[in-house]
């Protein structure tokens, strides 16, 4: 199986348009934004995804993406309003490439891009109580 984008970026292999780089992370724009100063942040070490990565890196990454946050935020409303920050966990999340990233997604009004909020899911609150206890357990 041939490398990961990801790693051969990492490696210098490929190309990128990095904004931030220490001992444990990567972040570089995203050659398909969703937006402008759409960055991707990377564990230098390869893992499939956030829950394949030690507390360290985890912690790391995070830090990394506040840091591109703020800065996102202080180039002002040009570039962005409010911002994203997520990652996709498996392919029925929309995982596309299997190295772990973060996404730090400026946000415009009308931009067209967000998450919806609200289902058809309804609990109720015994169901709730269940089920909370159910992944508190696990934890």
């Amino acid at each position: 199986m041939s490398e990961c984008i990801f790693c051969k970026i990492v490696k210098d292999e490929v190309a990128c348009y990095k904004v931030y780089e220490d001992e444990l992370v990567l972040a570089f724009l995203d050659i398909n934004p969703l937006n402008i100063g759409h960055t991707l942040v990377i564990p230098k070490q390869h893992s499939n995804d956030a829950l394949d990565m030690s507390d360290e890196f985890n912690g790391q990454i995070l830090r990394v993406c506040n840091k591109v946050a703020l800065s996102l935020k202080k180039l002002g409303s040009s570039i962005c309003r409010g911002i994203n920050i997520y990652t996709a966990i498996g392919s029925d999340a929309g995982q596309v490439i299997f190295h772990t990233h973060f996404h730090v997604v400026p946000r415009f009004q009308g931009d067209n891009f967000g998450f919806k909020r609200g289902s058809n899911i309804e609990l109720s609150g015994d169901e709730l109580m269940d089920l909370s206890r159910k992944i508190s357990h696990n934890i």
